[in-house]
């Protein structure tokens, strides 16, 4: 028969409004913390909308799954390998900067953190790994790295101002043309058929600004 008593259906609680307090408040936690990251420390420097979108979405959906596997007794080692795992795996299919690796590993962990966190550790203690990330991050990005090297990718149609020795050629020419400052470029993929190739452009975002 179906238990359909006042507090439960099918063996499951309909409400606990102890557990659903601290599910919201250690939601909205994680969610403000890694939004600051992605949308005030990352996303001015990169402008990369589909990583913020990325960054965010992954952070609550591993909060979310974290939290509700803590009452299966999951371990946190297991939880954080499996969801770093599952971060990687799913982006392996593209050329993933280091940098935005990175912030997907500081968002599931952090998330991972904040929703396994017992009561062997207080709240306290969760605020101030919480902020310690954040600071070494904005210290990291803000204050050591003064300068902020942005990339463009660029479909080249030149083929012989690839070679080692027309460098300097390929490289006035990109700045006339994208008008600006380039710091370094790499070469990508190469279409011997159709004379094209892939361009990583790198500049400074200052040195733009002062051009």
């Amino acid at each position: 028969m179906l238990d359909l008593t006042a507090n439960s259906l099918l063996g499951m609680d309909l409400f606990n409004l102890e557990d659903l307090l601290k599910f919201l408040f250690r939601f909205i936690f994680n969610f403000l913390v890694v939004f600051t990251i992605s949308r005030y420390i990352y996303f001015p420097l990169s402008r990369r909308k589909e990583y913020l979108f990325t960054y965010v979405l992954i952070s609550s959906v591993v909060f979310i799954i974290c939290f509700l596997l803590d009452n299966v007794k999951l371990q946190m080692g297991l939880a954080l390998g499996l969801f770093a795992i599952f971060g990687i795996i799913r982006y392996r299919t593209d050329a993933i900067p280091i940098k935005e690796m990175t912030y997907i590993f500081i968002v599931i962990g952090l998330s991972v953190v904040n929703s396994l966190a017992n009561k062997k550790i207080s709240f306290v203690e969760i605020f101030i790994a919480n902020f310690l990330i954040f600071i070494i991050t904005f210290f990291l990005e803000k204050v050591w790295f003064l300068k902020h090297e942005l990339v463009r990718i660029v479909q080249y149609e030149i083929i012989e101002n690839i070679k080692l020795q027309n460098y300097n050629i390929l490289k006035n020419d990109l700045e006339e043309r994208l008008g600006l400052n380039i710091n370094r470029i790499e070469i990508g993929k190469v279409d011997f058929l159709n004379d094209t190739t892939m361009l990583n452009v790198y500049y400074y975002e200052e040195d733009q600004k002062a051009k």
